[in-house]
């Protein structure tokens, strides 16, 4: 009742079907994204923080290997679970290894982020615009056979015929774990190697300062 008030009742043109205003919440993208935050909650409780911490600790010393190996990790963690649950997870791992070498924690945490943003273009799972795509190139092939099957002239049919693809045993897939990985890969790379050489140095001066003077 209470959403039939606020969307104007009966006469609202804002949803047309109001028994399918939940449906979005059992899309595979949704339950994907919940299941890979549960799985970034168990590796922080698991104790994979202080065990990255130690490995990371040797790498620190200098800066540019600092920020390098912090960007790299958090690349590789986030083509395997949600952007920001990876960063949470590395979070602290940045603040304590910065705190150590008494570097400003600004001079790490911006890209850190940007590297969990480029990570997650490496696979199907690592950002929800992933996984939405991957279920809808399954549907428009559903569509495209679909289409073929009523009309054999039909533009989908022209499309199958063009393709090779045999309708009767072609069985429409998603996109696969790994298929995005050649290009959101070499994104990846190269966004990390700008992040360590050359994005850090246009972090504004002020926020620069060494950790000790704060």
């Amino acid at each position: 009742i209470i959403v039939d008030t606020l969307l104007g009742g009966e006469t609202s043109k804002l949803i047309i079907n109001f028994n399918q205003i939940f449906l979005g919440f059992g899309h595979p993208a949704v339950i994907t994204v919940i299941e890979v935050l549960i799985i970034s909650r168990a590796l922080r409780n698991s104790g994979v923080v202080d065990l990255i911490s130690r490995q990371v600790r040797p790498y620190t010393k200098n800066k540019i290997i600092h920020i390098s190996s912090l960007s790299g990790i958090i690349t590789l963690l986030s083509g395997f679970m949600n952007n920001v649950g990876a960063l949470a997870l590395m979070l602290p791992v940045t603040i304590k290894t910065a705190w150590e070498q008494k570097r400003s924690s600004s001079l790490l945490l911006m890209p850190i982020a940007f590297a969990s943003i480029l990570g997650g273009m490496m696979t199907m799972i690592g950002t929800p615009p992933n996984i939405i795509v991957a279920n809808i190139r399954q549907e428009q092939y559903k569509k495209i056979i679909t289409d073929a099957l009523a009309d054999s002239t039909s533009v989908s049919a022209q499309y199958l015929q063009n393709q090779n693809i045999n309708i009767e045993s072609f069985n429409p897939a998603p996109f696969g774990l790994f298929d995005f990985t050649p290009v959101g890969g070499i994104i990846s790379i190269i966004g990390v190697l700008f992040i360590s050489l050359i994005g850090w140095r246009l972090i504004p001066k002020g926020n620069q300062r060494n950790s000790k003077n704060k």
